[in-house]
């Protein structure tokens, strides 16, 4: 295997303390131009360069590769960190800490071995596995076709594909001719890939969310993962990908209420009838405050524990330990969901007529939120948690949960 052209140095992150107190740095850094960014929707290609060199994106790399393996509780806890400074910067490498997870599970020695090392050295896997105009999320129609020398070519058409623009690599997720469900770890570069910076969502706005076109790209045979395998037994991979969407949620909702809290103490004018002096003296929007705060509190207790539900079942792996995982990520991710919605929206609630200024930007938030709770519906995550708990049973095998 050959790694795409661009050098790429990073710091390797020993444990996870490490990854911790990096990762709250780097989220104070990303605070600061997040509003600017999503406003004049500035794709954040200097502080993906940055999360690149610090070492974070290598902290799930197994420690027998030379990682830190961080628990999956810290990997939860540093995407919620980055999602409080920047949402949308946050989103970017979460299909490269699934990607990764894949590797881990079905990657041969040799693939583990490159790919660690690639990761090790900063650089970045990107995601283009979702498509448009199927029958569904799992309709899956992006094909790779074996070739006469024991290679393949794959063609296709991927849709909010978060990642693909900054990465290195691009896992594609296809279908191969036996129909079964393939990744193919692409260079960014490779002939026949083309990468279209056409997403125009209304939240996530600097994810470049956009459309991948795959036009007959020769792959490899030592750069194509049997993804398939996966879900032949009890599997994580749902749980993984879900939780970080969950941890997303949460850092949305936690920085929204930072937000809202600053401007109330150092913008916001007391009501007329209240008598007071300072709006945040205000015992009505203390009490709201508070209920936000719970709420909060809330899905930021629910993602840590899920995480460690997730770490536990990995040590013992089977189809009940695989099931309360996922059950637990689910239930963290509908609280986390609906914690965003509804302090994004209360922002404005608690902070004033000032606060919908477009020039504040302050209705990022929400538009964040809104946007990335779309990315699986919470209702059949709810559907899965009561037949769970009514009658025991296991939800399905799938990446969404």
């Amino acid at each position: 295997m050959t790694a795409p052209a661009r050098p790429a140095t990073a710091h390797v992150i020993s444990d996870d303390a490490e990854a911790l107190a990096v990762a709250a740095e780097l989220a104070e850094v990303f605070r600061a131009g997040a509003a600017e960014r999503d406003a004049a929707r500035r794709l954040p290609h200097a502080e993906l360069a940055r999360l690149s060199a610090s070492g974070l994106l290598g902290i799930t790399v197994p420690r027998s590769h030379g990682g830190a393996q961080v628990r999956t509780e810290t990997l939860a806890e540093v995407v919620r960190l980055l999602a409080a400074g920047d949402a949308s910067l946050s989103q970017i490498p979460q299909s490269h800490f699934v990607y990764i997870e894949v590797l881990r599970r079905q990657g041969t020695a040799e693939q583990q071995a490159f790919f660690f090392g690639e990761v090790l050295a900063g650089r970045r896997l990107g995601n283009a596995q979702s498509e448009a105009g199927t029958r569904h999320v799992q309709d899956i129609r992006t094909r790779l076709v074996p070739a006469a020398d024991g290679s393949y070519v794959l063609s296709g058409v991927k849709h909010y594909a978060t990642g693909a623009l900054f990465a290195d690599w691009i896992p594609v997720l296809a279908r191969g001719r036996d129909e079964e469900l393939h990744v193919a770890y692409v260079p960014r570069e490779a002939p026949g890939v083309r990468i279209v910076d056409d997403w125009d969502g209304m939240g996530q706005r600097t994810t470049a969310s956009g459309t991948v076109h795959l036009e007959e790209v020769p792959v490899p045979a030592d750069r194509v993962v049997p993804h398939h395998l996966t879900f032949r037994g009890p599997q994580l991979h749902g749980a993984v990908a879900q939780l970080l969407h969950a941890a997303i949620d949460t850092g949305i909702a936690s920085g929204a209420l930072a937000e809202a809290a600053g401007f109330v103490r150092t913008k916001s004018r007391p009501w007329c009838e209240s008598g007071l002096d300072s709006a945040a003296e205000d015992p009505l929007l203390i009490q709201r405050f508070g209920e936000l705060a719970v709420r909060v509190r809330a899905a930021e207790a629910l993602v840590a524990s899920a995480a460690r539900t997730v770490d536990t079942a990995a040590r013992a792996l089977t189809d009940d330990s695989a099931a309360g995982a996922s059950i637990a990520v689910a239930a963290a991710k509908v609280v986390a969901a609906e914690a965003a919605v509804e302090t994004g929206s209360a922002l404005f609630e608690v902070a004033g007529t000032r606060a919908a200024l477009d020039g504040l930007n302050l209705h990022r938030h929400w538009r964040d939120a809104r946007t990335h709770t779309l990315h699986d519906p919470v209702r059949w995550k709810v559907q899965h948690i009561g037949r769970y708990v009514l009658n025991g049973t296991r939800p399905p095998r799938h990446g969404l949960l």
